[in-house]
C-alpha cells in the first residue's frame, strides 16, 4: 500500500479545523443563501476526500492547500465577498476602488486546484514526465474557472437579485474576465512555485516524475 508523506495527525487536524470553521461561519452568516452557495464546495469536498482517503490519500502539500482554500471560501461565505473585513483593510491600505477579497478568492481558485489537478494527472494519467503536464493543468484550472462563472450566471438567472452577493460584481462590468484572469494567474504561479516541492512529496510515494519532454516508458 502506498504511504503518503504526511504526518499522520495532519489530515484529521486540518479536516477538524475546516469543519469547525464551517460550523461557526454558518451560525449567523450575513446572507444564508450566499453562504450556502459559497461553502457548497467545502460541504461536498470534505466527505469526498474522507471516502476516498484509504484508496487515494493526498500529499501533505495538497491537503494544506485545500484547507486554506476552504477557509477562504468559508470566510467569503460568512461575510459575503464584498463585506469581508480583511478585504476592506486591503482596500483602504492600497487605496482600491473595491473590496478585493473576491479577487483573492479567484486567485486561490486557480492556485490550489493547480496542485490538486497536477497530483491527479501525475498519479492517474500518462502525463507523468510529459511536457504537456503543466499546460494541461493550467487549462483544466481555467476551464473550471469558466465553468464557475457559468454557475454564477445560472444562479443569477434562477435567483435574481438574491444572487447579487454571490456574484460580488461590485459594479465592475469586467468582473467575469477579472475572475478568470485571477484564476489563470493563480494556476501559473502555483506551478512555478510548488512543482518541485510537490515532486519531492510525490517521489516519497514511489512516483518520480521523469524529465519533462521525455517519455517515462522505455523505448520500444
Amino acid at each position: 500500500m502506498i504511504r503518503v508523506p504526511v504526518v499522520r495527525w495532519l489530515p484529521p487536524v486540518l479536516a477538524a479545523g475546516v469543519l469547525a470553521a464551517l460550523v461557526v461561519s454558518g451560525l449567523r452568516p450575513h446572507d444564508r443563501f450566499t453562504w450556502l452557495l459559497e461553502v457548497f464546495w467545502v460541504i461536498g469536498g470534505l466527505p469526498l476526500i474522507a471516502l476516498t482517503w484509504r484508496r487515494f490519500p493526498l500529499t501533505s502539500l495538497t491537503c494544506c492547500l485545500l484547507a486554506v482554500h476552504a477557509l477562504v471560501l468559508i470566510v467569503g461565505g460568512h461575510y459575503t465577498y464584498a463585506r469581508v473585513p480583511f478585504g476592506h483593510w486591503l482596500q483602504d491600505a492600497l487605496e482600491l476602488s473595491r473590496n478585493p477579497y473576491d479577487r483573492l478568492g479567484h486567485v486561490m481558485q486557480g492556485f490550489v486546484p493547480a496542485v490538486l489537478v497536477r497530483e491527479l494527472l501525475v498519479r492517474t494519467s500518462p502525463l507523468r514526465g510529459s511536457a504537456w503536464l503543466a499546460p494541461l493543468t493550467v487549462c483544466a484550472c481555467l476551464a473550471f474557472s469558466a465553468f464557475f462563472e457559468m454557475l454564477e450566471w445560472w444562479a443569477a438567472l434562477v435567483a435574481g437579485e438574491a444572487a447579487d452577493a454571490f456574484l460580488a460584481v461590485q459594479g465592475d462590468q469586467w468582473d467575469t474576465q477579472w475572475d478568470m484572469a485571477c484564476a489563470l494567474a493563480g494556476a501559473i504561479t502555483a506551478l512555478l512555485l510548488l512543482s518541485r516541492p510537490h515532486d519531492r512529496q510525490l517521489a516519497r510515494l514511489g512516483i518520480t516524475p521523469a524529465t519533462p519532454g521525455r517519455s517515462s516508458s522505455p523505448p520500444t
